[in-house]
């Protein structure tokens, strides 16, 4: 049985929640679900046996398996020559943010929503991720070598296959709120921040729709490379950027633009909105250098 959307946040919510019994107007502020909305959610998960006394049960984490995230793909393949002199001997996602590799703040937020299947697509100085096997010694790697050739749709092309109920993460950003990884995912989506203005990539959004993509808006939600999608999804993508990827000029293509816009109309792709004390891109050199003092000798 397929679940409602409020069905879906409740049951999540009580599956991570260490209160007991919590009532209807807590779930409500923590999911942001309208209270009414929880309730009509609580009196149908009751009589399934999912819920009770506004507690999970071992039926109600059942019904919340066909949501739980996979696996998750690390795009890390890219030069970042926008960080350089720091790239020259570093890959951009190893590179350090007060004494924190950029990477780990991912990896470490990945694992402990338990996400045990991990795979970073690397190419530029791949043998330096060895490194990262001492603390997480279950990471996979794809080889990339078309890194220095195309845009980051290769690193998508060759790991299109794992891309169903998985999370796909750029690896050069920063997360400080590990709870944006989470267990479980409803549909495919991207993290984005309203803002009332951006120079940078943005989504334009009808409710939580995502309508469009393009660089700079006003009254959109900036764009940040964390997506997740649905198997569903994930096995229709494999085909779209192969298409793509194959087509006059497919190369040059930055991955994300296949479902955003070469083939918008075959997905329903949300946005799930956080803040930008959540999580930020170091883009150049200067930003590096102005949220890292150790970078400015």
């Amino acid at each position: 049985m397929e679940l409602t959307r409020e069905q879906f946040e409740v049951l999540r919510y009580l599956e991570a929640t260490h209160l007991k019994s919590p009532q209807a107007q807590v779930i409500s502020w923590e999911t942001g679900l309208e209270e009414p909305r929880v309730q009509r959610a609580l009196e149908q998960l009751a009589p399934q046996g999912w819920v009770r006394e506004n507690n999970i049960t071992a039926e109600g984490r059942r019904a919340l398996q066909p949501y739980r995230v996979k696996r998750a793909v690390f795009i890390a393949a890219g030069f970042g020559s926008r960080l350089v002199p720091v790239t020259l001997n570093t890959p951009k996602p190893l590179v350090r943010v007060k004494g924190v590799r950029m990477i780990d703040t991912l990896l470490d937020a990945v694992y402990a929503a338990g996400i045990q299947d991990v795979t970073i697509v690397r190419g530029y100085l791949g043998e330096q991720f060895d490194q990262l096997l001492y603390k997480y010694p279950n990471l996979k790697f794809i080889e990339n070598p078309m890194y220095n050739e195309a845009n980051n749709i290769s690193s998508a092309y060759i790991a299109r296959e794992l891309l169903g109920n998985a999370y796909v993460l750029e690896a050069d950003l920063v997360l400080y709120n590990p709870k944006l990884i989470q267990k479980y995912q409803y549909c495919s989506n991207y993290l984005g921040v309203p803002t009332p203005v951006t120079d940078d990539w943005c989504f334009e959004v009808d409710g939580d729709l995502i309508t469009k993509v393009k660089v700079g808006g006003e009254n959109c939600c900036h764009m940040y490379g964390i997506s997740y999608w649905t198997q569903a999804d994930g096995d229709r993508l494999a085909g779209h950027i192969q298409t793509v990827f194959k087509s006059p000029g497919g190369k040059e293509r930055y991955w994300d633009l296949v479902p955003l816009e070469f083939f918008r109309d075959s997905y329903h792709i949300e946005v799930r909105r956080c803040t930008f004390e959540d999580i930020i891109e170091i883009d150049t050199f200067k930003d590096l250098k102005a949220l890292d003092s150790t970078y400015r000798c």
